[in-house]
């Protein structure tokens, strides 16, 4: 193979492993133009919610053609995680936060959130070569929720977008309302999926 068509390889590998992230940014910044918009037009936290599956399917075809071709690389597997950090982690926070999820002890829950993904995929990483592995060498089971198992909650405000139950309407309402530590009792979803993430005792059996 001569040195050009060596970087036209590169420059393949590079775009077909910025694809998914790709989705995650643009996932992040609709939910940033939702808040900046007309609350009554929800064309782009349609495209944020949206957004996010999308980057979960290029993820799961990324792996699929590295493993196909035999091919993996440091770089490679460093983008993947903090691809996924956006994608499940930020994306589904910014989302919340558009949506209306945003008062000083909502951004602590949310950011607890983010950062209990993040320990999960800094874990999976270090941990991955000494879990036990089956007959194919693939681990046995998952030490924690895999980090993508937040689109279950995605999927929760799409149909809360679907229903106009946001901004003011939004689930389950405004707890302590008008003291310094008013929340929105629905955010402890976002918390209790951060503690099952990192859970070490939680073990789910691969398929």
């Amino acid at each position: 193979m001569d040195s050009a068509e060596a970087s036209s390889t590169t420059d393949l590998e590079y775009l077909r492993m910025n694809t998914n992230r790709f989705t995650t940014v643009m996932s992040v910044f609709s939910s940033l133009r939702y808040c900046l918009g007309d609350p009554h037009d929800h064309g782009a936290i349609w495209a944020a919610l949206g957004f996010m599956p999308f980057g979960l399917f290029f993820d799961f075809m990324d792996g699929r053609i590295a493993r196909w071709r035999k091919k993996s690389s440091l770089m490679g597997q460093e983008l993947d995680s903090l691809a996924d950090l956006i994608s499940f982690g930020m994306a589904p926070a910014a989302a919340a936060f558009a949506l209306g999820i945003r008062t000083p002890l909502d951004h602590l829950f949310l950011t607890f959130f983010v950062l209990c993904g993040l320990t999960r995929l800094a874990r999976f990483n270090v941990t991955a070569a000494v879990l036990p592995k089956d007959k194919t060498g693939k681990s046995k089971y998952f030490e924690g929720t895999p980090i993508p198992t937040t689109l279950s909650i995605v999927g929760l405000m799409a149909y809360w977008v679907s229903q106009e139950w946001i901004l003011e309407d939004i689930p389950l309402g405004l707890a302590a309302e008008g003291t310094l530590f008013e929340f929105h009792p629905i955010v402890l979803l976002f918390a209790l999926h951060g503690c099952l993430m990192v859970s070490k005792t939680l073990h789910i059996p691969k398929p």
